[in-house]
């Protein structure tokens, strides 16, 4: 199966009629994403790739039963646009931008609870349960179904990743980029849990990096709650001290977030470790006898 998506997960596009939008618009659709509506305000009734424009995400809701939105709009406007959906009644946001403020993201994570909605993002690549349906811009051809879930913090490592495991033979039930703000949606323990749940997701590949405390929280959830194999890759090993990092969540302070809390932390939690990317084919294989 998969986690959050599948091929009948009815979509909303919000900006759907900017370039952004449009050409995701197609190339999700082309995967095979039931895209059903789109929202841009005063383009009700335009037309993109043949699905239908609306004014606002609600009348998306009311008309075409929409429940996930993936969002292409500017991170200083993109508030409104997130609130906007989780009032609707949308149960899945995907917003890819970077840069938003990290007091807008708090007002949302607070909206996100009390409506029970879930996000992911931002500054992420979205999200792809192979030969079901992807939302985002991962590129297709790195992944093809099977019985692993991936995680990540790094979108282009989630591509190298899910691209080394399908060269092996070994497909994926669903690949999330979480992003790498230091406040976001869904976070390693969350996706740990659903993976978890899965019952056709055999294993799950978490990759990590340097910087925030996100994968010394999901070590600890992994002790108490999952039974899966976990396999981690933790990047930025060998990044000089006192440089910033590209993610706007790599901060290390107070001795949390450096490569070495990470691995102790993970080691002591059971989690298979690889040095490289390139290890993590083999080391899922012998984790779930293929």
């Amino acid at each position: 199966m998969s986690i959050l998506i599948n091929r009948s997960t009815r979509v909303v596009v919000q900006g759907i009629t900017g370039k952004a939008g449009t050409f995701f618009t197609k190339d999700m659709i082309q995967y095979g994403t039931k895209i059903v509506a789109g929202v841009t305000p005063g383009k009700r009734g335009a037309t993109v790739e043949g699905v239908l424009v609306f004014d606002s995400v609600l009348e998306a809701v009311e008309r075409e039963a929409a429940e996930a939105s993936i969002i292409f709009i500017p991170a200083a406007l993109a508030r409104d646009s997130i609130l906007e959906a989780i009032d609707a009644g949308i149960k899945l946001v995907i917003y890819l931008g970077e840069n938003m403020p990290v007091h807008d993201m708090m007002v949302i994570k607070r909206k996100l609870q009390e409506k029970s909605c879930r996000m992911i993002g931002p500054n992420t690549p979205g999200i792809i349960s192979p030969g079901e349906a992807k939302i985002g811009f991962m590129p297709y051809f790195c992944y093809q179904k099977g019985p692993v879930g991936v995680v990540s913090r790094s979108g282009s490592l989630s591509y190298e990743v899910s691209y080394g495991l399908t060269r092996a033979g070994i497909g994926q039930s669903t690949s999330i980029g979480i992003g790498g703000d230091p406040v976001k949606g869904i976070d390693f323990v969350d996706a740990l849990g659903l993976f978890e749940q899965d019952r056709d997701t055999q294993a799950v590949v978490m990759i990590g990096e340097i910087g925030g405390t996100d994968e010394e929280r999901a070590a600890e959830y992994i002790k108490g709650h999952v039974k899966k194999p976990v396999i981690s890759f933790i990047a930025g090993k060998y990044a000089p001290k006192n440089k910033k990092m590209g993610h706007a969540g790599a901060i290390i302070s107070g001795g949390k977030g450096t490569f070495e809390s990470k691995i102790d932390a993970l080691k002591d939690a059971g989690v298979l470790l690889a040095k490289l990317p390139y290890q993590i084919p083999g080391l899922v294989k012998d984790a779930i006898g293929l």
